[in-house]
């Protein structure tokens, strides 16, 4: 199965349907709570302090901490979609073969890097959770919870990875062309 592989015909027993939906529309989702979190906290606090004098101690913490989970998602999701930063007009003049060993070379290097991004990120969510940090303003909001965002969106974006390496790998078996334009608005 490779990313976005909604062939008609093909029947799909029903309990990969979730498994479909989760591939296409996990990163989509948390960006938008994400989002939608950040917005309304800070709509809703902007109008607080300047009709009612007022702010929550912690409206200006929790809106940058929900940012990771924006930002960290949206990479995998521009992964997932190969809208993130290449130089695909240099790979499209490239002969066949330089294309695949460059989308070879793009793999090997978010999965050693995301390796390390990995390694180190489960590390500060270790040392938040065991010093019991707690985000600024709050009573019992840990900060783990937001740290947490950074390994586990690496792990899906190499997810995503290995999925457009797999697809990448049965297109080169057939001689098909790659897909080096970016899918923006997917």
């Amino acid at each position: 199965m490779t990313p976005n592989d909604n062939t008609p015909g093909r029947p799909r027993p029903v309990w990969l349907k979730p498994f479909l939906w989760l591939n296409d529309n996990l990163e989509k989702t948390v960006i938008l709570i994400a989002y939608s979190g950040m917005a309304g906290i800070i709509f809703i606090e902007v109008i607080r302090r300047f009709l009612l004098n007022q702010q929550a101690a912690w409206s200006t913490s929790i809106p940058i901490l929900l940012f990771l989970w924006l930002t960290w998602f949206g990479a995998s999701l521009n992964v997932k979609n190969r809208s993130h930063l290449s130089l695909n007009e240099l790979r499209m003049r490239m002969p066949y073969k330089a294309q695949f060993g460059c989308l070879i070379l793009d793999a090997l290097l978010w999965i050693g890097f995301g390796i390390l991004v990995i390694y180190f990120s489960t590390q500060q969510v270790t040392l938040a959770y065991d010093n019991f940090a707690i985000v600024s303003g709050t009573n019992d909001v840990m900060q783990w919870w937001f740290y947490l965002a950074t390994p586990l969106a690496w792990v899906l974006l190499l997810f995503r990875v290995l999925q457009n390496l797999y697809v990448d790998i049965q297109r080169f078996k057939r001689g098909e062309s790659f897909q080096l334009q970016p899918a923006i608005m997917d």
